[in-house]
């Protein structure tokens, strides 16, 4: 058993900053706050990390922003680089955005399944001397005077930790944020969602993530390392576990008809239902939230864990130089000025995508085709598009 999946047990502990969650918005934070020398702990109520893919595209501000906690090259190391998002309406091309001249050194789209993301920032977390507590229940969240008292329960027993500051990071449905009394306002999509990461012959080649409109519905095809690929499709109500019949159902109703991919095996698949939420507060007192614990929405565009990953890094700075002295408590108010509007920008790019994708009847599909092709031909536009997909218009929002 590795250092940092150590399960949590003894009695009560004192820290600078509690961090509830050790998905890859936890292990950020905790990496920056180890490295700085910040008494932190971290906690999680699995027994062991995540072994599924989820998310899988790193956009590159926020390797740019992970640069800064020494783990963006490890993630670049393991991953598949593309250079261009391409939508069709099956096999007319609409639109293409290039990824390979954005103004930074990370110009492109890291593909790197969810798991593989979670093992690079747990090892890095390990290296630092920090360590997860697995298999850790929070149940009691106190504020006091002297700080956050948390009951922290697992299958050894339980301890409580005294806090400074606790950071939820344990997603849409946050203890943290709960206990902070904040509110979470938003509401869910109608429709639900497959996902797959499949082997499959596809003629498309490996080059692009390509989102295909079709009358039923939209599927993108994504190329992931080891000759795999993610696919993502809306669906009224999709399979739980689908199968290779379902995913070529897909493809075939949706993708290219001209040269037709033929999926051979499912490695992994689900389905969920999306939420675009936005935390009405990202601070309350001695409470911080980051990541799906402050923000969720469509995985269109690939926002969701960019996003919560950058929450982490810029709040990791600010709390390791308050905890150090070089800056007062005060100063972590800018920490939702900056990020609570950059989430709202990303719920507003998310939700317009998926209004685009989910167009209904053959007039608004024309006209979604039309608008598309007409900004495909604008090179301002494209390169305004890669900016935002890429967050790199968002850099301000992550200036500590």
């Amino acid at each position: 058993m590795s250092a940092h999946d150590r399960t949590l047990v003894g009695g009560p502990e004192r820290a600078d900053v509690l961090v509830v969650g050790a998905g890859p918005t936890g292990l950020a934070l905790a990496t920056s706050l180890v490295r700085a020398g910040v008494r932190t702990i971290v906690v999680d109520k699995l027994a062991a990390g995540q072994n599924t893919s989820r998310a899988a595209v790193i956009h590159a501000h926020t390797l740019e922003v992970l640069d800064r906690i020494g783990v963006a090259d490890a993630l670049v190391a393991r991953g598949l680089w593309l250079d261009r998002f391409a939508v069709r309406d099956r096999d007319r091309a609409l639109l293409s955005i290039p990824f390979d001249a954005l103004p930074t050194r990370r110009a492109g789209l890291l593909m790197l399944p969810q798991d593989e993301t979670e093992a690079v920032l747990g090892e890095a977390l390990a290296a630092a001397g920090g360590t997860v507590g697995r298999g850790c229940t929070v149940t009691s969240l106190v504020d006091s005077a002297e700080g956050v008292l948390a009951t922290v329960h697992s299958g050894e027993g339980h301890r409580d930790v005294l806090a400074r500051y606790v950071v939820g990071a344990d997603g849409m449905h946050s203890v943290v944020r709960a206990a902070a009394g904040i509110g979470f306002s938003g509401e869910a999509y109608e429709e639900s969602f497959v996902l797959a990461d499949v082997t499959m012959d596809w003629p498309q080649g490996r080059d692009e993530v390509s989102l295909f409109f079709s009358p039923a519905g939209l599927v993108v095809v994504a190329p992931l390392p080891h000759g795999r690929f993610r696919i993502v499709a809306t669906m009224a109500d999709a399979p739980p576990e689908p199968t290779v019949a379902d995913v070529q159902a897909l493809l075939d109703e949706r993708g290219p008809r001209l040269a037709r991919g033929r999926v051979r095996e499912v490695v992994w698949g689900s389905r969920f239902r999306v939420h675009h939420r936005v935390a009405d507060r990202y601070r309350s007192g001695r409470f911080f939230l980051v990541g799906d614990a402050a923000h969720v929405h469509s995985p269109a565009g690939g926002q969701g864990m960019n996003t919560g990953l950058v929450d982490a890094c810029v709040l990791g700075a600010m709390l390791a130089d308050v905890v150090a002295g070089r800056a007062s408590d005060a100063d972590l108010e800018r920490y939702e000025e900056l990020r609570r509007p950059a989430a709202q920008k990303v719920l507003a790019l998310s939700a317009g995508l998926t209004r685009m994708a989910l167009a209904k009847g053959r007039v608004g599909r024309a006209l979604r085709n039309v608008r598309l092709a007409v900004m495909g031909r604008l090179p301002f536009v494209r390169h305004r598009l890669a900016m935002n997909l890429s967050g790199l218009a968002r850099r301000a929002a992550a200036e500590v």
